[in-house]
């Protein structure tokens, strides 16, 4: 009996994965020339629940490990402000390439 190859399930938001490695969200398809790098900087307590307060956004080519050029930068104050930009920018940026 042959064994399928389990594909990996990411979380997804406007249709593009993300994928989280500590204070670091990559998003967009790795397939594709660019992706956006989210950078949690602080976080701050709400309740029982910690929140970014201080994010940096990064719009970056997607060439292999060491050859990213950092295309646009900015910094907002909640992850959703932060991924509304870089949403945009991915999208903007894939649309003209």
């Amino acid at each position: 009996m042959e064994k399928k190859a389990e594909e990996k399930k990411y979380f997804t938001y406007e249709g593009k994965p993300m994928v989280r490695r500590g204070d670091v969200i990559y998003y967009g398809d790795m397939k594709e020339k660019y992706i956006v790098i989210f950078t949690i900087n602080s976080k701050k307590t709400v309740g029982d629940l910690e929140v970014a307060d201080s994010v940096t956004i990064e719009l970056s080519t997607n060439n292999g490990h060491g050859k990213e050029k950092v295309i646009r930068k900015a910094k907002r104050e909640s992850l959703y402000s932060a991924f509304d930009v870089g949403e945009f920018w991915l999208r903007d940026t894939l649309e003209n390439a």
